[in-house]
């Protein structure tokens, strides 16, 4: 009976684990999305490299 209690507990350990970890990857996978949603002229950048290069310019 001990054994099998024991053996749910490391279970229920392993699981919890495994979920912080998933949680944290998460949340730094969510940070760099804003962190690039916040940079808007790097996603114009990133969209359309071949603009905004270069400038002409007449006098």
């Amino acid at each position: 009976m001990s054994m099998a209690m024991s053996q749910g507990q490391v279970k229920q350990q392993a699981s919890v684990s495994v979920m912080k970890k998933a949680m944290d990857t998460a949340e730094g996978n969510a940070g760099f999305i804003n962190k690039m949603m916040g940079d808007e002229k790097a996603i114009q950048q990133v969209a359309q490299p071949h603009k905004g290069g270069s400038i002409d310019v007449k006098l």
